[in-house]
């Protein structure tokens, strides 16, 4: 959460999300606070319930985790405002998204240019991620893996795996974030084709290097270019 994020939430007369990422800021919620959460599928009614507050001249703060614009609740609100025809002013307050958050526990891998994947059928056609994944992995790309696979939603991350595997080393290293930046973070940095031995939920964040990322010192690195003197093989 960003010092920004922090402040509108706190001055907020209405704040509206997803019960987790409530339950998330209970202890920074104000008593006075009117609190409307509801359950995930629910973003239209919730983005609704937003602009009708706001346009009762109450100050009104949508919750996402991570960063609002990066599949969270920004564009949701914004749309629906527009479709109904509806004039309120939207700030939105930036976060910090999770490949960042997980770059920053695995170490430098996302330094040069990356490409940012959801692997959730819900919004977007199989056929259309496919295609992205496709072009990313061909294209070299360092790969952050959102929303990879939850209890009922297995096939896509398996999918992804054989992609990936047609186009990467096994050995690529590949990091493993559960959980980023919160008090039971979890992180694992393995090989590609190790990378499904390891737990994975809807929590998690994976980033799958490219040709160049390697491991120096138990963190992942993925080199922009720079020369440094001397002679050391990586990984060692």
């Amino acid at each position: 959460m960003t010092a920004e994020a922090e402040r509108a939430i706190k001055e907020a007369e209405v704040i509206v999300g997803y019960k987790s990422y409530i339950d998330t800021i209970k202890p920074i919620i104000k008593k006075n606070t009117q609190v409307l959460s509801g359950s995930m599928g629910q973003e239209v009614q919730r983005a609704r319930i937003a602009i009708d507050n706001a346009l009762q001249n109450k100050k009104v703060v949508v919750v996402s985790s991570g960063d609002p614009g990066v599949y969270g609740m920004a564009g949701v609100v914004i749309e629906s405002a527009w479709h109904a025809g509806v004039h309120v002013p939207i700030e939105i307050v930036p976060g910090v998204t999770a490949a960042t958050a997980a770059a920053a526990a695995l170490g430098a891998p996302l330094v040069g240019d990356f490409a940012v994947v959801s692997l959730s059928d819900i919004l977007t056609s199989w056929e259309k991620v496919e295609r992205r994944l496709k072009a990313a992995a061909e294209s070299d790309f360092v790969i952050v893996l959102y929303n990879p696979q939850s209890s009922g939603r297995r096939e896509p991350l398996a999918k992804a795996h054989k992609i990936l595997l047609e186009h990467r080393s096994p050995v690529t290293p590949v990091g493993i974030v559960k959980k980023a930046r919160r008090i039971d973070e979890e992180v694992v940095i393995t090989t590609l084709k190790e990378m499904l031995c390891h737990s994975i939920d809807m929590s998690t964040t994976l980033i799958i290097g490219n040709s160049t990322t390697y491991v120096a010192d138990g963190k992942m690195v993925t080199p922009r270019g720079y020369h440094f003197s001397g002679v050391r093989q990586r990984g060692k």
